[in-house]
């Protein structure tokens, strides 16, 4: 530990990442994990649940994630390590913590990429239909993985291309959607995205804040960045700018497309809220009657590869996650080997894993939700011990001097209430399976404090 109260670690030859990554690719992994349209698919939801409020939705979602954003970037400063909050607990909390924060994350890492991936490979069966979209999604995972083995660079570089795409699509639904606009005038009031359409009574507060329960989930992945602070040049202060940066972006990209959307769609918060088989294509629905289905085809085929590579980079991040733990004796020592500074072992793991459940829930009907259920819990659980990190970190231990307490204890305490609220809001489904999965992380922790406190030191083990 140096006198500065930063963390850092050296470690052997073979167990090394390379440092290849600058700001722009940081950025780039961090939108493609969150994709630049993530409201078309939840639009119709959300409007449904706040009668009509989703702009007014977006800006609160963004404000409170911006929490954890803030968490992310105190961290990375003084634990520049992969494994992202795994790292954060581990040093702030105890190993313990740690553990069980890498544990929880790795359940969102491994399951938000197989879930893409199965978005991607049902897009792509509607276009072509002749092919079954389980195959589909075994060729979205095996063409990303051989990126990711490639390299982080190579895969940034396509990644980016990739982003560009989606940005361009956007632009042009922005474009489109201003001319119709223009020439036709808005289906709603203008200012009914900030405060209801009116069609489910008054204005309520409550029907806001409980679809920010729901929006908040278009956000996750932007903690990704923070999983390649070994990989990055320039130091941790590019990690922690680009952590913040992405979530700026993504919420304004968000609130500008939500806006829209809304002034366009024809049918009422209400008539979603008592059909809910409209509300998931309502996005594309009010594209069709307004724009034309030429757009709509476009969306759709931006979303199929754009889910693709989200996937990649979330296997990418739950490859640095599985390196980290493996480094650290957590998980089998194999996953932290590395080649040419890629950690191909973990990937490969995670790749086996994000397959196996992508493909399972491809073959099902009701795969879809039963994979969405469970994938946000373990990531809302590792969120609450970063904020705690930070609090033990800066105002419990002083590691890195004097504490602000706005900034060490006002904003991470803020933060945890509110993922913990989520944590509350979310499904029934979604909370057993966090705690059995726990429970299973409990058990786990137990066998390897039983096996270290039986097994001599190596002065050479991490």
């Amino acid at each position: 530990m140096s006198g500065t109260g930063t963390a850092a670690r050296t470690d052997e030859a073979g167990h090394d990442l390379r440092r290849s990554l600058g700001f722009r690719d940081l950025v780039v992994y961090g939108l493609l994990f969150i994709a630049p349209m993530a409201p078309v698919g939840v639009f119709g939801t959300l409007d449904a649940k706040s009668h009509g409020a989703v702009a007014l939705v977006y800006i609160v979602a963004t404000i409170a994630m911006a929490f954890t954003a803030f968490s992310y970037a105190q961290m990375v400063r003084v634990v520049p390590l992969a494994g992202s909050v795994f790292a954060y607990a581990r040093v702030a909390l105890g190993k313990e913590a740690g553990f069980v924060a890498g544990w929880m994350a790795m359940l969102d890492y491994l399951l938000i990429p197989a879930v893409a991936y199965l978005f991607s490979g049902i897009a792509m069966n509607s276009l072509v239909p002749e092919v079954s979209r389980w195959v589909w999604t075994t060729i979205a995972v095996v063409v990303t993985t051989l990126l990711n083995l490639w390299g982080v660079r190579a895969a940034a570089r396509v990644g980016f291309l990739v982003l560009a795409m989606e940005i361009v699509v956007l632009l042009i639904f922005v474009v489109s959607a201003v001319v119709v606009l223009a020439r036709d005038g808005a289906e709603r009031g203008w200012l009914s995205p900030l405060s209801g359409d009116g069609t489910q009574g008054a204005f309520a507060l409550s029907a806001v804040i409980g679809a920010v329960s729901v929006a908040v989930l278009s956000y996750l992945g932007f903690d990704a960045i923070a999983s390649f602070a070994e990989e990055v040049t320039g130091g941790s202060e590019k990690v922690a700018r680009a952590v913040l940066f992405c979530l700026a972006l993504a919420g304004v990209l968000f609130v500008a497309q939500s806006y829209l959307v809304s002034l366009l769609e024809p049918t009422t918060s209400a008539q979603l809220a008592a059909d809910p088989g409209k509300q998931g294509t309502a996005f594309y629905d009010a594209v069709d009657v307004s724009v034309g289905t030429w757009l709509h085809d476009l969306v759709a085929v931006s979303k199929a590869l754009g889910a693709a590579f989200a996937a990649l980079a979330g296997q990418a991040a739950a490859g640095r996650l599985l390196f980290a733990m493996g480094r650290e004796r957590r998980l089998p020592r194999a996953l932290s080997k590395t080649d040419s500074g890629v950690p191909r072992v973990a990937l490969l793991c995670a790749a086996v894993i994000t397959l196996v459940a992508a493909v399972w829930a491809a073959r099902r009907d009701d795969g879809m939700d039963h994979l969405v259920s469970v994938v946000d819990i373990g990531a809302l659980t590792a969120f609450t011990l970063l904020h705690a990190s930070v609090v033990s970190w800066f105002a419990v231990r002083r590691a890195g001097g004097p504490a602000i307490w706005w900034r060490h204890v006002l904003m991470p305490v803020v933060g945890a209430a509110i993922t913990i609220a989520v944590i509350v809001e979310a499904s029934v489904t979604a909370q057993v399976v966090g705690a059995v999965w726990l429970a299973i992380g409990l058990a786990v922790l137990v066998a390897q404090r039983g096996r270290d406190e039986n097994t001599p030191r190596d002065e050479n083990a991490s």
